[in-house]
């Protein structure tokens, strides 16, 4: 029972810990809007990771060997989501910095804790490499799917767990963020900056590993 906690918790913090595209959007989400919208976004992150911890741990191999057919389809739309993301995050900041009090009246209401909770969820569960990542895992643990439904549940609980975690930390992160750029020019330049890294992180998604 212990391997399968320390093996589900070192699962989890090696999915969630690279930080990539999803987490530099979490970040600047929190930043812009609050801890309670980052905190649902940060969940959502790691639901998918939770789900895809079940799905290698009953059928890692098989998924896999599903999967590899889609992958390419399923980079590109999650490349392009997120390139979406970035930029309508830096359309909202120019159109805010250029009408200042005006632009709170025009601008698009922020997401709500349960739009950011399944915005982040969806574009989790588009990355086929969160799977890849925990059916190599699976396949590389001797016995892991043989283990018996116990065992699997903690795996799956303590990856679950960790996720969310260091998802909750990044979107910590992104509250002392907003807290601390509280002039029109420091949100501008943090968005546009944020924008970028999302686009070409979204953009190294499309180049085949290797």
């Amino acid at each position: 029972m212990s391997a399968a906690l320390v093996a589900g918790l070192l699962a989890g913090y090696g999915i969630a810990v690279p930080v990539g595209a999803v987490a530099t959007y979490l970040v600047t989400l929190t930043a812009r809007t609050s801890l309670r919208t980052g905190v649902c976004a940060a969940l959502g992150v790691a639901t998918a990771d939770g789900l895809y911890a079940l799905l290698a741990a009953l059928g890692g191999s098989a998924l896999a060997a599903a999967l590899r057919p889609v992958i390419v389809p399923l980079r590109w739309a999650s490349a392009l989501l997120l390139a979406a993301l970035a930029v309508r995050g830096a359309v909202v900041a120019l159109r805010r910095y250029r009408g200042h009090r005006l632009a709170t009246r025009t601008a698009p209401a922020p997401p709500s804790p349960a739009r950011a909770y399944l915005a982040l969820l969806g574009i989790t569960l588009l990355n086929p490499t969160t799977l890849i990542y925990f059916a190599a895992l699976v396949l590389g643990t001797r016995g892991t799917q043989a283990a018996p439904p116990s065992q699997q549940a903690v795996f799956v609980l303590a990856a679950l767990a960790a996720s969310a975690s260091w998802q909750l930390l990044l979107a910590g992160g992104g509250a002392l963020l907003g807290r601390a750029l509280t002039g029109h020019r420091g949100r501008l330049v943090t968005a546009l900056v944020a924008s970028g890294v999302i686009t070409v992180l979204a953009v190294r998604m499309l180049i085949p590993p290797g």
